[in-house]
């Protein structure tokens, strides 16, 4: 039985400010497997994002995923890295 998906304490902030600024934020944590946490989108423009508290490490499962994916994950630790990943 899979155990309930563990967050990083500023994930819900961080969500909360990029859907202020208007992105669309999927939480992806439920997936697990090193599956970053978020999708954002805004316009024509998508993030895939890996939210870390501030001394937070990545997992082996995440750093794998990460070299697996064909596209980028961004890591951010804070409400400003979100913010200016998107571009705010």
């Amino acid at each position: 039985m899979r155990r309930a998906a563990k967050i990083d304490l500023n994930q819900p902030e961080i969500v909360d400010a990029l859907r202020k600024v208007g992105v669309s934020v999927v939480s992806l944590a439920s997936i697990g497997q090193g599956c970053p946490d978020l999708v954002a989108a805004k316009g024509d423009k998508c993030w895939m994002i890996e939210v870390k508290g501030p001394k937070g490490k990545l997992t082996e499962d995440q750093e794998q995923f990460i070299l697996n994916w064909a596209g980028v994950v961004h890591i951010v630790r804070t409400v400003d890295d979100a913010l200016k990943l998107v571009g705010v």
